[in-house]
């Protein structure tokens, strides 16, 4: 149960590290200029990063219990259509979803869904 809670925790603050990176400060330019052309401003109050963190603490399990099932290339393909092909799908629907940082976040997306397995992998 320790080693279950650790590297759930583990994960959730990798996916919370990589997540902040790529859209706070690697693409955070991209994105405010989008949500400024829709008539928005990009939603970064505290209840956002909370949010995420959520996000996040969900995505971690839901790896977690993905990698229980099935294995390594299995758990990586369904996580990230999970955790990312399907968010894109659906804020692409509704026009938030500035297409330009696609070349970025599909491999960065791929990275922490591939290290997040690994942190798992490791206290198997």
């Amino acid at each position: 149960m320790r080693k279950t809670a650790l590297s759930i925790s583990l994960s959730m603050i990798w996916i919370s590290i990589s997540e902040f990176y790529r859209n706070s400060i690697l693409l955070h330019t991209i994105w405010a200029l989008h949500y400024q052309n829709l008539g928005m401003s990009f939603p970064e109050a505290p209840v956002n990063g909370l949010i995420w963190g959520v996000w996040s603490l969900i995505f971690a399990i839901i790896i977690f219990i993905l990698f229980q099932k099935f294995n390594f290339w299995e758990t990586f393909i369904l996580s990230w259509v999970i955790g990312f092909l399907m968010m894109w799908l659906v804020i692409g629907n509704l026009g938030i979803l500035p297409l330009s940082i696609l070349p970025f976040a599909i491999p960065l997306s791929l990275l922490e869904v591939f290290i997040t397995i690994h942190i798992f992998r490791f206290f198997k």
